[in-house]
């Protein structure tokens, strides 16, 4: 039987290529599959997280321009998983004709934080009082600041910095002078910035598209140790509504004000006070809106891909009272049992859990998944986050729970919290 040709037209999917491949963009592309979108990713190796699972890769520099136009190539637009491109290339690629969203006159204020607290002091935005030490020379300006805010200071690299990373507390002004001495030397210039007397950290995570649409997620309190994020609750308990709107309202200004295209994280400390200052700004789907996957109507990363292709933006609504997240984190020795097994005996004890894993190698502190619990009871969804997050970095319960004597009762238990 002769085949005959269909007239039908093949939908076009619009291409979205993203610079990085990390968990980031290998939960995007998880997202553009349900949005019927193609996710092209510049990856450094086939082993990456989003190399992984979506087939359409480049593998190359993000420092290269070349790399850069073979992955922006026949793309309705060029997006990031990290803040790492060297501006000057994103410039050269935008008077090229090609649609880099956030643009790179914005994602300027994610890359360097003297730039931003530089423009948000300029707006009128409450940061912590800071420095710029640019040089060798430049290490008296120190003592200044010292003497002026009359308190510790932490020593933050300009660029770069992570996980931690970049990030000093200074035990008194010798230590601040060692530390930014260490890293000038090494070329790298350095914030000096008063040690904020805080709370606790919050994040305000919004969207803005083209359009000029914007819409904020409830703010969240982001749990820190040693530098990275371990726990997320959203939302933030006991945050007054005049405090949460202020923070919403805040991030969706800075969107429009440094005309953010996509996701927006902005990074807070409450004060002792009630104040809100700034911290840091990511403009990517971002560690403190992981919740969004399995709390919100719209995930972070479904957003940011509507943002930057200009849709209408989805719900932020939440569909339960708490969500926590809790991010698994590589063990300093890595378990002996695999993490297939740890995951079997992870949904034995807890069926509820919603796990998201990164198809990283395990490394100490490495962030390698993340866990998502929905409830309504604080508490307990805090603990049960927390013991299983570090089920699956270390492959023992903190309880003492018995993954091999222990189903049947856990499983009465959760009847019993069922009921």
């Amino acid at each position: 039987m002769m085949a005959v040709p269909s007239s039908r037209t093949p939908m076009v999917a619009p291409l979205v290529a993203m610079v990085g491949g990390g968990q980031l963009a290998r939960m995007s592309h998880q997202a553009a599959i349900a949005l019927g979108q193609n996710l092209r990713v510049l990856v450094d190796s086939a082993d990456d997280p989003a190399a992984q699972v979506t087939p359409n890769v480049v593998i190359g520099s993000c420092t290269d321009l070349e790399d850069l136009r073979r992955v922006a190539g026949g793309a309705d637009v060029l997006t990031f998983d990290h803040e790492h491109v060297p501006g000057e290339l994103l410039d050269k690629l935008v008077a090229e004709g090609v649609n880099v969203a956030p643009p790179p006159h914005a994602l300027i204020h994610a890359q360097d934080k003297f730039v931003m607290r530089q423009r948000l002091d300029a707006v009128g935005v409450a940061v912590p009082r800071y420095a710029a030490i640019k040089d060798p020379d430049s290490l008296d300006e120190i003592d200044a600041f010292v003497a002026r805010v009359g308190g510790p200071i932490v020593v933050k690299t300009v660029r770069g910095g992570y996980d931690g990373r970049g990030v000093r507390m200074a035990r008194d002004l010798a230590d601040a002078r060692a530390i930014a001495g260490e890293y000038l030397a090494a070329g790298v210039s350095v914030l000096v910035e008063e040690r904020v007397e805080l709370r606790r950290e919050l994040s305000a995570l919004v969207a803005r598209s083209p359009f000029g649409q914007g819409a904020a997620w409830p703010v969240v309190q982001t749990v820190q140790r040693d530098g990275i994020c371990v726990l997320v609750i959203a939302p933030a308990p006991a945050l007054p509504d005049n405090l949460a709107t202020a923070a919403q309202q805040l991030a969706l200004r800075l969107a429009a004000e440094l005309d953010v295209v996509g996701v927006l994280a902005v990074e807070l400390f409450e004060t002792n006070d009630g104040a809100l200052l700034v911290n840091e700004l990511a403009m990517r789907p971002h560690n403190s809106g992981h919740w969004t996957m399995d709390g919100a109507r719209t995930s972070q990363f479904e957003q940011h891909l509507r943002a930057v292709l200009d849709y209408p933006l989805g719900d932020t609504d939440t569909v339960a009272p708490v969500t926590v997240m809790a991010n698994v984190l590589g063990a300093a020795q890595p378990p002996a049992m695999s993490v297939d097994e740890r995951l079997h005996h992870l949904f034995a004890r807890m069926p509820d859990a919603r796990v998201h894993l990164y198809g990283k190698a395990e490394r100490p502190g490495r962030k390698v998944g993340h866990i998502n619990f929905l409830g309504s009871d604080l508490a307990e969804l805090r603990s049960r986050a927390e013991l299983a997050a570090h089920w699956l970095s270390h492959g023992q319960w903190t309880d003492g729970w018995d993954p091999h004597a222990g189903d049947d009762a856990e499983r009465s238990d959760e009847e019993e919290r069922r009921r």
